[in-house]
């Protein structure tokens, strides 16, 4: 422990010269060959990393980055949001690529001061921010031309969702479970990443009077009148089955709960906003129009 800290305060000294360069980073100016030792904190940034054709450059990743299957190979440094500054130090990176809500804040700080180059990359809940967040990274590594080919080949997924999103006959309103731990329904409301993607498949939020993600009490849950129950697809002791579900008083009075309509995703996979949300969402919809095919 008291070696490390040793270390992070060697690299003070390096500090203003390393934010120099992080500000390099984000803005495409390069280093010859760019970042060879890079740590993706969350699980997009790994996964971009990947389809930019740099995994080689990958030396860990936290704990949510679970796509391609390659990345579990590498060292966990942790959940993205609580690094440890001296984990991360201990690892030399060349460059940390990290979610927008990496942290916590002191970890950062540390980081910074410790000269360590740390670029964030955007918050991702609309098309836009997904090509964003690819070009943030693409700079970052400085390999543009790959970051632009990434791009390309995202938007037509997305323009093709989007296409498919506005051809739904009617939008089914989805009630999206994060958890159900002691019986309460923890939800998605508003300004969340899942109201975002079902709002991509062509779907409507079924909670719009709560911000993020809150508990919903049995009324609320009722009132929402879902005709799809959406979770994530995960095991562990947050995993959600299905008989759960529509064993709950208020969730089997739905439209979704009577009718046994429950749709299961990967979580990074439906919530990352990475290179694949155009294909998640082109497969939420077909399983919203299935959905809707038995309701008729």
């Amino acid at each position: 422990m008291t070696s490390l800290r040793n270390r992070a305060m060697e690299r003070v000294q390096a500090g203003a010269a390393a934010l120099v360069l992080v500000t390099a980073l984000a803005s495409g100016a390069q280093a010859e060959d760019g970042p060879r030792r890079v740590v993706a904190a969350g699980g997009s940034a790994a996964e971009i990393v990947f389809a930019l054709g740099q995994g080689d450059r990958l030396i860990a990743r936290d704990t949510t980055s679970s796509y391609p299957e390659a990345v579990l190979a590498l060292p966990d440094v942790g959940y993205v949001r609580s690094l440890s500054a001296e984990n991360l130090i201990a690892m030399d990176p060349d460059l940390i690529l990290a979610e927008h809500d990496a942290g916590p804040p002191e970890t950062i700080e540390i980081l910074a001061h410790a000269g360590v180059p740390l670029v964030t990359l955007p918050e991702a809940r609309t098309p836009a921010d997904v090509l964003a967040k690819i070009s943030v990274t693409a700079q970052a590594l400085g390999v543009p031309e790959a970051g632009a080919a990434l791009a390309a080949r995202t938007q037509a997924e997305l323009d093709a969702a989007a296409t498919a999103a506005a051809s739904l006959p009617i939008r089914p309103r989805v009630l999206f479970v994060l958890s159900m731990q002691g019986g309460r329904i923890l939800a998605a409301g508003t300004e969340t990443s899942a109201a975002a993607m079902i709002a991509m498949a062509g779907g409507v939020n079924a909670v719009t009077d709560l911000s993020g993600y809150k508990p919903l009490t049995d009324e609320a849950a009722i009132a929402a009148a879902p005709d799809v129950i959406l979770v994530m697809d995960r095991g562990g002791d947050l995993a959600i089955e299905t008989d759960q579900l529509l064993a709950h008083p208020a969730l089997g009075l739905t439209p979704a709960g009577q009718a046994g309509r429950v749709l299961r995703m990967d979580g990074l996979y439906l919530l990352g906003f990475g290179p694949r949300t155009g294909a998640a969402a082109l497969e939420l919809n077909r399983a919203l129009r299935g959905g809707l095919a038995e309701q008729g």
